[in-house]
């Protein structure tokens, strides 16, 4: 009895703390501290110091002009010409790229899903893009495109396609275009590989049952691949559309925005306007921009998909 009654009023460690504290409810917020923590200064931190960059004055070259602004940034950006451009070909540039890339993925896609002889090597093959870095990838069609030494510009006067040489990226009627065929090209194996995934978790009797029933290719694709894919294909849509918009690196190795902001994008101008003009603050009104429009696409995408439902 005495000896219960010492025990009583010592003071209890640690361990004996943790282990009364794991048969409550509250032992799982304390494993779940840490990872609130990490997402709190990895992700919350920097998205809302973000937002307070956007209303504030901050260029390293003019320091005396630094401090709270409000909403100038947004005010100026409503008359801002380029920021009107970069708009118009982000909008441009993330569309077409995202058409030509699930389509060439599709295809990929089916095609590796047949199991024939070879398809491993074409496998390897289509995935070679994506291992390449996007300065890698810009640097190497640089090259490929050059007006005087480029090979593709040689095949197409040698077959007669082209009179002369043509310079891709310094022309702005087609400087555009050829840096959504170099994105294209990098980005297609991302879909390639989620569709053939998800082609392999739809069961072959399914197809099987449709045959039986007299529905064709053609509807089998429509009617099974596609429906079985929706969620696949919108979350491959979703991530593959905020990489777009957030990264200028191979806009910013072809052309740099030019020729006369032809190439210019959101993300680039930001970029350009933060490490070039030193203007940090209006740089983060534009990425906040970014934000907000990246936020509207993906909720107004999964309503129309009605992947949520499903």
């Amino acid at each position: 009895m005495r000896r219960d009654h010492m025990k009583s009023i010592l003071p209890r460690g640690p361990i004996t703390l943790l282990g009364n504290l794991s048969e409550t409810r509250y032992w799982v917020y304390l494993l779940l501290f840490p990872s609130l923590v990490l997402l709190l200064l990895v992700v919350a931190y920097p998205t809302l110091y973000g937002f307070v960059i956007s209303v504030r004055e901050m260029r390293l070259t003019r320091p005396g002009l630094n401090g709270w602004v409000g909403m100038k940034h947004y005010v100026a950006m409503m008359s801002d010409r380029v920021f009107w451009i970069s708009l118009k070909n982000t909008a441009i540039w993330v569309t077409a790229a995202i058409a030509i890339e699930v389509t060439l993925g599709f295809v990929a896609a089916v095609a590796l899903n047949r199991n024939l002889p070879g398809t491993k090597l074409f496998g390897v093959l289509i995935l070679l893009p994506y291992f390449l870095p996007n300065v890698v990838a810009g640097h190497m069609w640089a090259l490929l495109l050059d007006p005087r030494l480029g090979v593709i510009n040689d095949l197409l006067v040698g077959i007669g396609i082209l009179s002369t040489y043509k310079a891709w990226f310094a022309d702005p009627a087609t400087a555009l275009a050829a840096t959504i065929l170099v994105e294209a090209w990098h980005g297609f194996p991302f879909f390639a590989l989620l569709f053939l995934a998800g082609l392999k978790g739809i069961p072959e009797d399914l197809y099987k049952a449709a045959a039986v029933d007299g529905a064709g290719p053609v509807r089998q694709f429509r009617l099974i691949t596609v429906p079985m894919l929706k969620t696949v294909i919108a979350a491959a849509v979703i991530l593959r559309v905020i990489s777009l918009v957030n990264s200028p690196d191979l806009l910013l190795v072809l052309t740099g925005g030019g020729p006369g902001n032809a190439t210019q994008v959101l993300s680039l101008y930001a970029f350009q306007t933060a490490y070039r003009e030193f203007n940090f603050g209006y740089a983060g009104a534009l990425s906040v921009v970014m934000f907000i429009l990246l936020m509207l696409f993906a909720t107004i995408y999964i309503r129309l998909t009605r992947v949520t439902k499903e």
